[in-house]
């Protein structure tokens, strides 16, 4: 899945930067890292899709009003 794979790319090159500084974590931080990316993308796709479904409402809610409207 692509989240996966952007939160992994992410955590991978934060691994870099650790360890280009001299510095190491274990690898359960770097997994935890990965989960709680992907959860941050989750929660702002929720929160997208919840803004699309409140467009698609008011736009059913026209339709209807116009279609009645027109009888």
């Amino acid at each position: 899945m692509k989240r996966t794979q952007h939160a992994q790319n992410i955590t991978e090159r934060f691994r870099e930067m650790v360890e280009q500084d001299g510095d190491t974590l274990p690898n359960k931080h770097y997994d935890e890292l990965v989960l709680l990316i992907e959860a941050g993308i989750d929660t702002a796709l929720v929160e997208k899709l919840e803004q699309v479904a409140d467009k698609v409402e008011s736009l059913a809610h026209n339709i209807r009003n116009d279609a009645e409207q027109f009888n």
